[in-house]
């Protein structure tokens, strides 16, 4: 499983601080802290706070490229924004990302395959949040028919089915686990899946519980990757284990251990 560290996002009152006095010391260290914890990639979000977001990410991207070398998820509603920082990329970019509205898939598209970078798309549209699974089906075979007419390889595109706070849409999770598994037979090459996992907690009392419990079952439903914390040791846990038992990691005592150093 691919696992995009969350938490460098400037609505989190330490990143938030960071990003406004230019304090590269807190960055850096959030970012190797979810790096040693098991995040293959690390989402950069400057948050609604940020002032002047075109040049915040750039620094937010030059600051984590001086201490890693991992994949950047450029986070951000603006168009302008994701391209400032993919100028100043020097690895692999993840763009995070597109909806299925036609504007922004004829902007972010082109951006993707001129950066050569791989792309996330919400299905999510102008008429707002899906509500059952047809919805969320239609809405992504409309951004991977977008992505193929533009040229750009499908197989590098991960669709969000849009996870809801448990608390408020708990009759969509059956859904939302069912749109992950037909995901993958939308198209040949099929696209990856991905959620924001932290949105299925928001508002409840248990947070941890019910984000791991959630990620287990989108597993099982063939989730290909999540943007989580993953200073989150029981969660992380519980992901390897998962995979453990669907056989896609060999069995050793000490398996844990070796997926966090693989």
């Amino acid at each position: 499983m691919f696992i995009i560290g969350e938490l460098i996002n400037g609505m989190y009152k330490d990143i938030g601080q960071a990003i406004k006095e230019k304090n590269k010391a807190i960055i850096q260290k959030c970012a190797l802290d979810q790096i040693k914890a098991g995040a293959d990639a690390l989402d950069v979000n400057c948050g609604p706070a940020s002032r002047q977001p075109v040049s915040d990410i750039q620094w937010l991207v030059q600051a984590i490229q001086e201490v890693t070398d991992k994949p950047l998820a450029l986070d951000s509603s603006k168009p302008q924004v994701i391209e400032s920082g993919l100028q100043v990329i020097k690895n692999k970019a993840i763009i995070n990302s597109t909806t299925a509205d036609p504007e922004k898939l004829g902007v972010l598209v082109p951006l993707a395959k001129i950066y050569n970078a791989k792309l996330i798309g919400l299905t999510i549209s102008t008429k707002g949040i899906p509500q059952n699974k047809d919805q969320r089906l239609e809405l992504a075979v409309t951004i991977v028919a977008s992505c193929s007419e533009q040229g750009f390889p499908v197989e590098d595109l991960y669709l969000d089915p849009i996870v809801l706070p448990v608390n408020v849409a708990q009759a969509q999770m059956k859904d939302i686990l069912e749109t992950i598994y037909e995901f993958k037979v939308i198209s040949e090459p099929s696209p990856k899946s991905i959620v924001g996992l932290s949105n299925v907690s928001q508002g409840t009392c248990v947070r941890s519980l019910v984000n791991r419990t959630f990620l287990t079952m989108a597993i099982v439903s063939g989730l290909d990757a999540a943007i989580l914390d993953p200073t989150d040791k029981d969660l992380l846990d519980a992901a390897i284990t998962a995979e453990l038992i669907l056989n896609k990691q060999i069995y050793c005592d000490s398996y844990l251990e070796a997926y966090r150093r693989k």
